[in-house]
């Protein structure tokens, strides 16, 4: 239910022109409440003119806003919000700017899809940029005209506004966001980038948009489909050392192989792992799709603190890679742990649950997909699954598990209190003529009985009303669950 004064900012900024002449005389207490009404509304006139009176040193969206996770956050941003915030710094202020420090961080990308209302990380990155060149083309453009009328009294210097975003380049943008990180180092608009996520760029590319990141600032860099392989990421991760508080790293897709290694190319592996080790303060490390095998304790074994955060989804991992990983300082401290992709179903099994019980104070979400695990795996896992007793997300995908395996994991859903959410797979038996034992790509494209499923998932969700767990949403849709981002656990 909303507050009266929620309601009352609602009332007032349906009324654009009026709310915009009313700001002046508006008490500074009732900012925050018509910033909220104004966003979520898409009143883009009062939401320009709230940024260029605002009162306060700073505007946060995730200070101003419902905040993810909780009802009203604007999951989907209106395209039109977002960029009336942005542009508003071009403008000039109403009265004195009080302004200091614009915070935008905070949307998770995926959420968008292909709404053409909503606007995506990537188009935040891009219209951010280009406000940051527009107003340092601004405030040239005044010097000039002040130097042509040779005004006596000497400009003043505005002071310049810091922009706090989450920045996404590829080789579309590249050019124009590196423009801008070089222009805002002593432009009115200071871009200060604190998620970094970069596709499909060169490695010199990437040290050089690296070079311009202010290092004190940036927690998390994403790297993906960048194609980097071993030499490439031995060029870029050591100018990531200067980032002090890098908490997050993800590699993912970075086509790394160090299972058969030349002398030459082991020389570079140990670089790498020496890099990694540099960052002191990391907690999340997803090495998605990197061959590793036999590799692992040399990679974690750098490492100055314990992971909080660790993907590692087909990576090709031996028995004594999870052996190592059990008895390593980092599984007791695991929130989240992805092993998706490799076979947990032969020689892995017995090291994976005793990462399991080792884990089971701190594990919040587990990723198993398409690990090839069936009913009589999944039945001698469920002992240790139950006493990861915090545990809130389990991803089971692509696995041939049957409907009467997952009636069992069903059954136990009650020692799992904080279960939020099971991505499971389309049981075995509702499938047509489906090889056994089946491979993932006959799991993800095989013909599937749908009236056969239909009849499964009523049982299933009848199981869970008699188990009264409601409370756990119980799918097979893989998609959309960024509510378990490891900054958000």
């Amino acid at each position: 239910m909303k507050s009266l004064l929620a309601l009352c900012a609602l009332q007032v900024t349906q009324h654009q022109a009026s709310a915009c002449r009313a700001l002046a005389s508006l008490p500074r207490e009732l900012y925050p409440a018509l910033f909220r009404a104004a966003f979520m509304n898409g009143r883009t006139a009062v939401l320009q003119a709230l940024v260029q009176t605002w009162p306060f040193p700073c505007l946060s969206f995730r200070q101003l806003l419902p905040q993810p996770n909780q009802m009203g956050w604007p999951e989907k941003p209106s395209k039109e919000s977002v960029q009336a915030v942005i542009l508003a710094l071009l403008a000039s202020p109403r009265r004195k700017p009080y302004l200091r420090v614009l915070d935008i961080t905070g949307f998770l990308d995926a959420s968008c899809g292909q709404d053409p209302t909503t606007m995506s990380m990537w188009a935040r990155s891009v219209v951010v940029a280009r406000t940051c060149l527009s107003a340092q083309t601004q405030a040239k453009a005044a010097l000039r005209l002040a130097k042509r009328r040779k005004l006596e009294r000497p400009i003043p210097v505005p002071t310049p506004v810091e922009v706090h975003t989450d920045l996404l380049v590829n080789r579309t943008s590249y050019n124009v966001l590196k423009e801008a990180l070089v222009t805002s180092i002593r432009g009115p608009l200071r871009l200060r980038c604190r998620d970094l996520w970069a596709e499909e760029l060169s490695g010199p590319s990437t040290v050089s948009l690296l070079e311009l990141l202010d290092p004190s600032y940036l927690r998390q860099i994403d790297l993906r489909f960048n194609n980097l392989g071993l030499s490439g990421l031995c060029m870029v991760v050591p100018h990531m050392v200067k980032f002090t508080h890098l908490l997050s790293l993800k590699l993912q897709y970075s086509n790394m192989d160090v299972r058969r290694l030349s002398t030459e190319a082991e020389s570079s592996f140990q670089r790498f792992v020496s890099a990694i080790g540099q960052l002191n303060c990391l907690k999340e490390l997803n090495m998605g799709s990197s061959r590793l095998s036999g590799r692992l304790h040399q990679l974690l074994g750098s490492l100055q603190g314990p992971l909080e955060s660790l993907e590692l989804p087909f990576c090709a991992l031996l028995s004594g890679d999870l052996s190592y990983l059990a008895q390593s300082p980092h599984a007791t401290h695991l929130k989240k742990l992805d092993l998706s992709g490799n076979k947990l179903s032969g020689d892995l099994l017995d090291p994976f649950q005793k990462l399991l019980k080792e884990a089971s104070a701190s594990l919040l979400c587990l990723d198993i997909t398409e690990c090839q695990l069936m009913d009589v795996h999944l039945a001698s896992t469920l002992p240790t699954l139950c006493s990861c007793i915090h545990l809130r997300y389990l991803g089971l995908y692509g696995n041939p598990i049957a409907s009467a395996g997952l009636k069992t994991l069903l059954q136990h859903l009650q020692a799992l209190p904080e279960l939020q959410l099971v991505v499971h797979p389309v049981p075995v038996d509702c499938y047509n003529n489906l090889p056994w034992p089946p491979s993932s790509a006959s799991l993800l494209e095989g013909s599937v009985d749908e009236e056969k499923l239909a009849s499964v998932q009523a049982e299933l969700q009848q199981l869970i009303e008699d188990i009264d767990r409601r409370d756990v949403l119980w799918t097979m849709d893989i998609y959309g669950h960024n509510s378990f981002d490891y900054f958000s656990l």
